[in-house]
């Protein structure tokens, strides 16, 4: 058993001095303070890494398909009313929605900025009495009211009670309104009157869009839209202006679910139109993003990269369609973004290789000063008997 003993004592890599051979110096305790302040600072360093998540990225192929994206946005026109302000959108799919009133919202706004009203889209007239029926006749008690089309009746038991009746049976003829006044229910609901009353207002849109994953386009303009000879075109006959102006400001515009770290390049961007009408482009590269946070909920969402281009138009002429149009287009490289911990044997690794380091160098510059100082002394005392 002595044996054994003796063999490990042996194997000590730590030989022990006797502390009447030990010589503290002022040097030395200066060097230990300032490595003892360097190891907790480098300590509580690594601590903080190892108790927050670090965020692991990798860039993959995007596989998936037959998936919807949703469009977030917050736009504000200060010089575009909201009874003539619509939002179309359609993809490379052929699938189109005109005149998009679902989960859109609109705030109309005075000069200064302060809103007026709050509504979903969509704008109703009042009803008054004795309203035209379609037969020519004004409607009488006791009898149900049914409007004419004005030609646009896409089958003859079809009623439009309504200017926008009127006006959507136009537009799915391909027509133009050139003339509200000459139609019964705009005439009665005051049509022309109330964009005249708008007139110097702006207007706030919000709301989401859910569209086919592929590349489309949505876009802010004046007027009923409609496809004339497969041309998309907008009525802007009726407001009977000869331009727009189509100032705006983003609020917020985001393709899908908010992650941490997301930076939508578009949020607070305003532009302020200089001449009489024209249309805004933006053209914006999708990038389809998965965050997995460290509990395991995963966000499927998206991030985006935009350019921007302005085309004027003639006034009066309006050949360039007056909005704002945002081009999207998905890109076939997906990011997964990941969040996790340091394992607590990385943490450790680092804290020993810390205090080891740090201890190593301390006591490698305290020799280095010892014996320097011991060599200089003894130098100046050779001399001094010398």
């Amino acid at each position: 058993m002595d044996g054994i003993m003796s063999r490990l004592r042996n194997l000590d890599a730590y030989p022990k001095i006797n502390e009447d051979f030990y010589s503290r110096t002022l040097s030395g305790g200066v060097i230990t303070l300032v490595s003892s302040a360097i190891m907790l600072l480098l300590f509580f360093s690594e601590l903080r890494l190892y108790l927050h998540a670090v965020t692991e990225s990798k860039l993959a192929v995007d596989t998936s398909r037959g998936e919807t994206l949703r469009i977030n946005f917050d736009v504000t026109f200060p010089a575009l009313p909201c009874s003539i302000l619509s939002l179309d959108a359609m993809d490379i799919s052929g699938e189109q929605h005109l005149d998009v009133k679902h989960d859109i919202f609109k705030k109309r706004l005075d000069n200064q900025g302060n809103v007026i009203e709050e509504r979903q889209d969509g704008i109703g007239g009042p009803k008054i009495d004795k309203p035209l029926q379609r037969h020519g006749g004004r409607l009488e008690h006791n009898e149900t009211y049914c409007g004419s089309c004005f030609g646009a009746e896409a089958a003859d038991e079809d009623c439009c009670n309504s200017c926008e009746e009127v006006r959507e049976a136009y537009r799915k003829k391909g027509w133009a309104l050139s003339n509200p006044d000459l139609i019964d229910q705009c005439k009665r609901e005051g049509f022309l009157q109330r964009i005249k009353e708008e007139e110097g207002e702006g207007c706030n849109v919000y709301g989401f869009l859910e569209v086919n994953k592929v590349a489309g386009n949505f876009h802010f303009a004046p007027g009923k839209s409609f496809h004339q000879s497969g041309v998309h075109v907008h009525d802007l006959m009726a407001f009977q202006k000869d331009s727009f102006n189509v100032s705006h400001k983003i609020n917020k515009l985001a393709f899908g679910e908010h992650f941490p770290g997301v930076v939508n390049p578009l949020d607070g961007v305003q532009w302020a139109q200089e001449t009489p009408s024209g249309m805004y482009q933006y053209f914006i590269k999708v990038v389809p993003t998965v965050y997995t946070n460290v509990h395991g909920h995963t966000i499927q969402s998206n991030q985006f990269s935009v350019t921007e281009h302005f085309r004027n138009a003639d006034v009066g002429r309006l050949q360039t369609l007056p909005g704002v149009f945002f081009f999207y287009d998905l890109s076939p490289i997906k990011v997964t973004f990941s969040e996790e911990h340091v394992s607590f044997l990385h943490f450790l690794t680092n804290v020993c290789a810390i205090v080891g380091g740090v201890f190593t160098v301390s006591g490698i510059l305290d020799s280095f000063i010892y014996h320097g100082q011991k060599a200089i002394k003894k130098k100046m005392e050779i001399g001094k008997f010398s």
